[in-house]
């Protein structure tokens, strides 16, 4: 018995040094992490924003790319309320082969929902839905269903204090024997309050006939107030990069650069891989009730996109472009009606702003 009892008080004994010393372990891993989240906080550093609007100052706010049309073009749209965002549009447009002659959208928005629907004359629908889980965390889905194809991608974005990382999926489906359709992943990571440095991946398979494809592509970004750089690369594809610049409070303007390798040359196996590139100088000019856009390519193409506001309600925009190399030319006119009931738009002046946006 004497034996068994300095047994067991021996056994305690090693339990509570491995007990201490796991303890020791956990709290010293503990210590790091905190320090290590102490001195990330002292750099002071910001979202970056995503790999995909990396170059958004040039993209979005300069260039014409999204923005461009062709053909007349109506859009009356009604807001029924301001917190929550509700409001019903109908588009009509003639002469453009991008766009149908008649669209119905309806819109609803919450600091946690986003709901947006589209029926057109074709009976072809369109829908997003955006759910916001955390102050940080959003799960967006898009469906698309048309005669040509049917469309859904799921995605999960999580915004932290100084990076931004991406999962979506769209097409998923594993009913083949496999895994098909296209994954992208990407992680944006501020390194210092300027400089941000990030990865894109793209897997895709169409069918189970054909083999995997992945792409992973290289991104950094440089911004100032006053000017902004970045950059992405692919290897053995290709190679991006924009430069954006606010030559005054009123002007900004930009430039971007893309080279593609396109594949095998003119001499076959045997000959250099062969690159296409392209070369976009655009500007942006805003006035006091109107801004102008301006851009030019190495292609022949050059485009314009004036929006004027007539009234408080009315939007008038011309878009215009002529592509020499093609010799074609496209104009565009629309104009563009907000209505909104006194209610609704005193709603809007008085409305304190939410804690979070609406997850768009």
């Amino acid at each position: 018995m004497e034996i068994d009892k300095k047994e067991q008080a021996a056994v305690a004994e090693l339990i509570q040094q491995n007990t201490r010393s796991q303890n020791s372990v956990v709290s010293r891993i503990q210590d790091v992490f905190l320090s290590f989240q102490e001195r990330r906080a002292a750099l002071g550093l910001s979202n970056p924003g995503t790999v995909e609007n990396i170059a958004k100052e040039v993209q979005r706010d300069v260039f014409l790319n999204n923005l461009s049309f062709s053909g007349l073009r109506a859009d009356l749209t009604k807001a029924f309320g301001v917190a929550p965002l509700f409001q019903v549009s109908h588009a009509l447009s003639m002469g453009s082969q991008a766009l149908p002659p008649y669209s119905y959208g309806v819109l609803y928005g919450s600091p946690k929902v986003f709901l947006q629907a589209n029926l057109d004359n074709e009976l072809a629908f369109s829908g997003r839905f955006n759910y916001r889980w955390t102050s940080a965390l959003v799960s967006k889905t898009s469906v698309q269903l048309t005669s040509q194809g049917n469309m859904m991608s799921l995605e999960n974005d999580y915004t932290g204090a100084d990076f931004s990382a991406s999962l979506k999926a769209v097409n998923p489906s594993i009913l083949d024997g496999g895994v098909t359709g296209m994954v992208m992943a990407s992680y944006l990571q501020s390194i210092t309050p300027r400089l941000s440095l990030g990865l894109d991946a793209f897997w895709s398979r169409p069918a189970m006939a054909y083999p995997p494809d992945l792409a992973v592509s290289y991104a950094a970004r440089y911004k100032t107030p006053v000017w902004m750089a970045c950059t992405q690369i692919v290897p053995e594809r290709g190679v991006e990069a924009s430069y954006w610049r606010r030559l005054s409070e009123k002007v900004e303007t930009g430039i971007n650069v893309n080279l593609a390798f396109a594949g095998l040359g003119a001499n076959g196996p045997m000959g250099a891989v062969s690159k296409e590139g392209t070369v976009t100088i655009g500007a942006k000019y805003d006035f006091t009730t109107s801004s102008f856009r301006a851009q030019v390519d190495n292609q022949g193409k050059v485009g314009c996109l004036l929006e004027k506001v007539i009234a408080q309600p009315i939007r008038v925009t011309f878009s215009g472009e002529i592509d020499h190399k093609q010799n074609a030319a496209k104009l565009g006119l629309a104009v563009s009606i907000e209505a909104a009931d006194p209610e609704v738009m005193q709603q809007q002046e008085t409305a304190a702003a939410a804690q979070d946006p609406i997850p768009f």
